[in-house]
This record gives structure tokens, sequence and C-alpha cells, in this order.
């Protein structure tokens, strides 16, 4: 049985919810004066998919110990952790894995979270990341039960290469049906994420843009990242996104666009033509920490503060100790108000040294993008 590679270092704190209550007011800033506005749910840790920078066989081969049904959060607990977090602000609530169309009866948990409302009344924004393999079969049930919109990964569109990147023989063209299936039921606008890891599939830049150019569909390239520890990241594998425009623009001109919030991660590209945008994802060569509004509850109720944060506050041992939704509403708040994190900054700055005694970090799989 091969060794499991533990998803974040052996420390998880129990929040602490005694004493004074903080009652939700729609509001919570960090130390940072970010905003609390984005939840992040993972609602299952496997994936049928092996895909190198995320979940490389070699680490998450067929013995891997995946967590067992009783360490998830239930449909109940993770609808009454979500109402919480939307009281303390959060307006967008969006759906990871793992692959989480591989969590059966997904459609009963969007039912429950498109009935929640943000603390001025409006509906909540449901949104789902998928690798697409199931999504031509469920893309219409999603719709039905509130989903707004998806996002598909997709990282090829040669075939043979991208049956090596997924590892899993999975074709594009079964990838390219759930996408049209997502269009036909009103999941839109339908975004498509490519990492892009240099020498890998970076030939794939300009054919992907020719493809899904003038399309309803936004591609976004995102940066090779360093999350977790199993991917084997080296800086450089990584095509800075700038390179990326340069590509695109020289076959297709671009003029920069707007970005729809201040808190949005990716770079905005229009055509020249009109044929739609692009995106571009630079978390390491251009952090965006100083906008970012996310938080992220893994399959197993605990919650972290960043993508590649190394620790996370245990708030499923808050809910099955019996806590009240104003304690875990504390419990939350104190958790925000003393977030400090800003990896992605820190990274980038000449004082930010790798460093072999780091706690693991958490890993991309077991808490989603």
């Amino acid at each position: 049985m091969s060794r499991r590679i533990i998803p974040v270092a052996d420390v998880s704190a129990i929040p602490d919810y005694s004493g004074p209550a903080h009652a939700p007011r729609g509001e919570l800033t960090d130390t940072l004066a970010r905003p609390l506005r984005d939840l992040r749910i993972s609602v299952t840790d496997r994936c049928n998919f092996r895909c190198v920078y995320c979940m490389p066989r070699a680490v998450f081969d067929k013995d891997y110990p995946f967590l067992p049904h009783g360490a998830l959060l239930t449909f109940e607990e993770i609808e009454r952790l979500a109402r919480v977090f939307v009281d303390h602000g959060v307006e967008k609530i969006r759906l990871t894995g793992g692959e989480p169309l591989l969590r059966k009866n997904l459609e009963f948990l969007i039912e429950r979270l498109a009935a929640l409302k943000t603390a001025d009344g409006r509906p909540l924004d449901i949104t789902l990341t998928t690798n697409g393999s199931l999504l031509a079969r469920k893309a219409r049930s999603l719709k039905d039960a509130g989903l707004t919109r998806v996002t598909v990964s997709l990282d090829a569109l040669d075939d043979s290469l991208f049956r090596h990147m997924n590892d899993a023989d999975f074709a594009v063209a079964d990838v390219l049906k759930g996408i049209e299936a997502a269009h036909d039921a009103g999941l839109a606008p339908i975004k498509v994420n490519m990492v892009v890891k240099r020498g890998t599939n970076d030939t794939e830049i300009v054919p992907m843009a020719r493809h899904f150019k003038g399309t309803d569909a936004v591609l976004r390239f995102i940066e090779y990242m360093d999350v977790g520890t199993s991917n084997g990241w080296n800086m450089t594998e990584v095509l800075p996104s700038a390179d990326v425009v340069a590509r695109i623009a020289a076959h297709f001109p671009l003029v920069p666009l707007e970005a729809h919030s201040a808190a949005e991660t990716a770079q905005r590209w229009g055509y020249a033509d009109g044929g739609g945008e692009i995106g571009v994802i630079s978390s390491v060569t251009r952090a965006f920490c100083g906008s970012c509004t996310r938080a992220r509850l893994s399959t197993e109720g605990k919650l972290y503060l960043c993508l590649f944060a190394s620790s996370g506050h245990d708030l499923r041992a808050v809910v099955r100790n019996g806590a009240s939704d104003a304690e875990i509403a504390t419990a939350i708040a104190r958790i925000w108000h003393t977030r400090t994190d800003r990896y992605s900054q820190l990274r980038g700055s000449a004082s930010a040294t790798p460093d072999a005694s780091e706690p693991r970090r958490v890993e991309m799989s077991y808490i989603g993008g």
C-alpha cells in the first residue's frame, strides 16, 4: 500500500466560540480590510481524473485512502454552515472537489443552497467547477436544481495530449459535449479553465483561443501553481500570463477590458474584432491577494483562508459538538477577523525564501481551486 500524502500539516484547530457572541451583520473584514464574499465548498476529495498538476497517479493511486463517507460533511451540515456564511456577507458559493459531480445526489444540495438569500434579500450566485466528464448527462438537472453557472477544466484540444494530462484516457470530445450540454441548459456564461504548464501544453494556447473565439464561453488561462506538495511544482514550468496574452495577440489582436469587480481573479482581454474575451489568472507572477474575498470549506469541514494554507479550522467539530448557529457565527467571525493570509504576495517578494521546514500546504484536490 502506498504511503498516504497527508493533505495538510497535522494542524487543525477547533475554533473558539465561547464568550461574547458575534452576531452576523452582513459584513466581515479581515486584518487587511478584505470582506468575506465568496465561499468555495469541496464536496468530495475524489476525482476520476489524475491530472499531473493536481492529483498525479504516482501519489493518488488505487491504494490511496480517500476520506470515508462518514468524515464528509452531510448536505444538511453544508447547508447550515453556508447559511451562516451568507449571514456574514457571502454572496457567491462555488462547489468544487475533487470532481464535485461524483458526489451522489448533488442536485439536492444545490436546491438547498439556491434557496438561501443574501443579507439584502438577493439570490446567491451558485456555481460549480468540473472536469466535464459527467456534465453532458447532468447539466439539465443541475440547472433545474438552481445552479447558476459552470466552469469546465480543459487543458488541451489535442486529444492525445489531453488524455496524457488527465491520465484517465478521457477524450476531449466528451468534455466538449459537456460544455455544449451546459450551454443548452442555460448554465451561462460558461468559463473554460486551462492550466498552462510550460513544455507540456503551452502549444495548445492558440488552438484553444481559436476554438472558443466567437462562442459565449470565456476561456481563462491559469498559471501553473505551487498548490500542495504532490505535483512536483517548479518555477521553470510556469509560463507567465503576459506571454500567454502575447501569443494570442499575435494571431488575434486583443484589447484590455475592465474587471467586473475588485475581487476578480482574472485579468480580462477582449478580441478587438468583438469575438468575445479571454482571461488570465496570474497567481504566480501577479498576485491578487490584496483583493481576495474567498474562504474555502474542505470536504470534511475544515475552513481554509488561502489556497496555499497549511492549516485549517475544524468547523465540523463545532457543528457536531452541538454548537448553536450563533456560536458557529461567532467562530467564523473570529477566524476571519484575524486573517492575514497573502501567500502569493510573499512568494513574489524578495523576502520570501523557500524553507524546507515549512509545514505541508493543503492539496488542491482537497479544497478545490
